[in-house]
């Protein structure tokens, strides 16, 4: 929300740093969906038969990648995951993640969706990718926890970027899109656009999500995909908007508040293009030391 062991699934990893080198010229456009979903806290197999049902629309749209909200297999509930947080648990070969894997391998589309990743350490808030062959790929834990997570969860330790159809995406969720460090890390290590599953509600939540991501998008001149939640469930009433944001920051797509796929194509000459006039990361000053106060007398 705003604010280790796994069978198949094991993080992938970035290293921070320079700027990686540039891709080739004349990638294909990559369509992507932000899908929208309404969740039974807790029900698994019906939150990914669900799923399923969205790959199979998104796949009609011609989508490639498709991104679900954060915990989007069990349910964002509070009380659920601290009274039996092991319901809640997904695993490579789980009959949940096989709905999934089955309709990625029938509609050859990759998903990103979200559920309880079990660790040697503890639990963590995880964004598991599968790829068009139904294939676990890749698995990222979230690494920047609110309060109420931290005593349920343990974060992340370390970042994740993954290539489709020669594209670099960065994974985050919700929370990590809060400091702008993150998204930035990915960006420099080569991230072509930031993939971000969340569970932001109405209310003060919403006004937050309408800052953070198209600023996450312009000031790393990347595409940004915030995939929420429509509807109520756990005591929260979620906000969706999942959208698709420009490098620019401007809108692509937006699913409004409903059930629903906000679908875009991320393109490479508009990157190219935007990268160029708008120089970010290109231009950064190196890093200076913490400054001491300077006194300024005053009336």
């Amino acid at each position: 929300m705003d604010g280790g062991p796994g069978g198949l699934l094991r993080p992938a990893l970035v290293a921070g740093g320079r700027v990686t080198a540039a891709h080739p010229a004349g990638r294909a456009p990559l369509r992507v969906a932000a899908a929208q979903v309404t969740a039974i806290p807790g029900d698994l197999a019906g939150n990914a038969r669900t799923a399923a049902r969205s790959i199979a629309e998104a796949a009609d749209r011609g989508v490639h990648l498709v991104v679900f909200p954060e915990l989007s297999l069990c349910g964002y509930d509070v009380g659920l995951l601290r009274d039996d947080i092991a319901r809640c648990a997904v695993e490579a070969g789980g009959d949940p993640l096989d709905i999934v894997a089955e309709a990625c391998r029938t509609h050859r589309v990759v998903a990103v969706v979200g559920g309880c990743r079990r660790r040697a350490d503890g639990w963590a808030i995880g964004a598991l990718v599968i790829g068009a062959d139904g294939r676990p790929a890749a698995a990222y834990d979230k690494r920047h926890l609110d309060r109420d997570e931290r005593e349920l969860f343990v974060p992340g330790r370390a970042d994740c970027l993954v290539e489709v159809r020669g594209w670099r995406l960065g994974l985050g969720v919700c929370y990590d899109a809060s400091f702008p460090e993150h998204a930035r890390a990915l960006a420099l290590a080569g991230a072509d656009a930031y993939l971000c599953p969340s569970a932001f509600t109405t209310g003060d939540s919403d006004h937050r999500r309408g800052v953070y991501f198209p600023a996450r998008a312009l000031e790393n001149t990347c595409y940004v995909l915030f995939a929420n939640f429509a509807g109520s469930h756990g005591n929260w009433e979620f906000a969706g908007r999942s959208a698709v944001y420009a490098p620019d920051g401007r809108v692509l797509a937006d699913a409004g508040t409903g059930p629903g796929l906000a679908v875009a194509d991320l393109d490479d000459a508009v990157l190219r293009r935007h990268r160029d006039a708008l120089r970010m990361l290109t231009d950064r000053a190196a890093p200076a030391p913490p400054p001491a106060a300077v006194p300024v007398p005053a009336g």
